[in-house]
C-alpha cells in the first residue's frame, strides 16, 4: 500500500522522569538511578497522555529510570527491552556536573568529542542508527522510553543528519516527543518535540 494511502507510522519518543542525578545536573550514563518520588508521579502523567493511542512496539532501555518509567505509563507488560536505548557511556565524566567537566576540559563537546572512558559519538551515532533501522520495518506507532543524550542523538540520525546536531535539541525528565515522516518515508521530520503540558514541575 502507497504512502498515500495508509498513514504513515510515528515514533513517540518519552525520556524518563527525573532522578536524583537530574536534579544535581549530573551526567547519568550506566549508573542505574531510580526515579524521584516526582519522576514517578510524572511517569503516571505521561501514561495518561498515552494511555488513547496504540503502539506496534513498545520499547525501553533496561536502566531502571526508563523500565520504570514505561512501567508507571502502564506499558510494562507488553514493552521489549532494547540495550541499544541506553544512555550514552560518560566514562571519565560519570557523576560529574558539565561545570566540574569544564574545569577540566573547558573546550568539552560531547557531541563533538564523546566521553574518554566511555563512548565516543560514532558508538553511540551507531546505536542510534541501528535502533531507527529496526523500527522503519513496522508499519505502525512505536513508542521508546529512553534517555535525554541518547534521544537527541536519535533524532539528529532520525532526520538523516549529523551526529552534531543533537547538541541543539533539549529535553526535560517525562517530556514527550514524536517523530514521523512529512510526504513520505523518504521525508523524515520533527512532529513534535520536549512536550511537558503533563509534567507536574
Amino acid at each position: 500500500m502507497s504512502d498515500e494511502l495508509q498513514p504513515l507510522p510515528l515514533v513517540y519518543l518519552a525520556r524518563h522522569g527525573e532522578t536524583d542525578w537530574s536534579i544535581s545536573r549530573q551526567h547519568t550514563g550506566l549508573t542505574d538511578l531510580p526515579l524521584t518520588e516526582r519522576g514517578a508521579r510524572n511517569a503516571r502523567r505521561l501514561g495518561e497522555r498515552l494511555k488513547s493511542e496504540t503502539f506496534a512496539r513498545v520499547i525501553t532501555s533496561p536502566l531502571q529510570r526508563a523500565s520504570s518509567t514505561c512501567e508507571l505509563a502502564g506499558f510494562g507488560k507488553e514493552a521489549g527491552v532494547d540495550d541499544d536505548l541506553v544512555e550514552w557511556n560518560y566514562g571519565d565524566y560519570e557523576g560529574m556536573t558539565t561545570k566540574e567537566i569544564d574545569l577540566q576540559r573547558p573546550d568539552w563537546e560531547l557531541f563533538r568529542d564523546g566521553c574518554p572512558g566511555g563512548e565516543s559519538v560514532a558508538e553511540v551515532s551507531a546505536r542510534a542508527d541501528r535502533v531507527i533501522d529496526r523500527i522503519r520495518a513496522f508499519d505502525s506507532n512505536v513508542v521508546l522510553f529512553s534517555h535525554g543524550h541518547f534521544l537527541l542523538m536519535f533524532a539528529a540520525r532520525w532526520l538523516g543528519q549529523d551526529a552534531a546536531l543533537g547538541r541543539h535539541f533539549f529535553l526535560n525528565t517525562s517530556a514527550l516527543s514524536i517523530l514521523g515522516y512529512h510526504h513520505g518515508r523518504h521525508d523524515p521530520v520533527i512532529r513534535l518535540w520536549n512536550d511537558c503540558r503533563h509534567v507536574d514541575i
